[in-house]
């Protein structure tokens, strides 16, 4: 016979490693549904929950959006196709892909700013002087 698990929400963090708040938060914007309780009112969260949140938490790690997460959610709940997830996670892959581009063309400008740079101890910068020439 199988044991039923149920966590406690900080038994639930622990096994997600988030903290607390996390949790709180993604019940409140529903991307954890709200536990059960016991008759004296304590949530009990079960397997399915600590499940459901290391999801969350992996997808979070990836870079996906609240409303990401939650369209993967509903995709996890029945309410899509494998298609539909390869598609979302091709997107963000391209997002991703857009942001490693603005931050390479940033490191190239803050490079040319600091070769600018003579240094020393006086007190005009060209880099300074570059940020307020824009």
């Amino acid at each position: 016979m199988a044991q039923k698990c149920e966590y406690s929400r900080s038994a639930l963090a622990r096994g997600a490693k988030v903290n607390l708040e996390t949790i709180r938060f993604f019940e409140k914007i529903g991307l954890m549904p709200n536990p059960p309780r016991t008759e004296a009112g304590y949530r009990i969260y079960s397997e399915d929950h600590l499940k459901r949140l290391k999801f969350i938490r992996r997808t979070k790690d990836l870079g996906f959006k609240n409303k990401e997460v939650s369209s993967l959610l509903d995709m996890v709940d029945g309410a899509g196709a494998c298609e539909d997830v390869k598609n979302v996670a091709l997107a963000h892959a391209g997002a991703i892909a857009d942001k490693i581009a603005d931050l390479s063309k940033m490191k190239v400008a803050l490079e040319n700013m600091a070769g600018d740079c003579r240094g020393g101890n006086t007190p005009n910068c060209a880099i300074i002087d570059q940020l307020f020439d824009v």
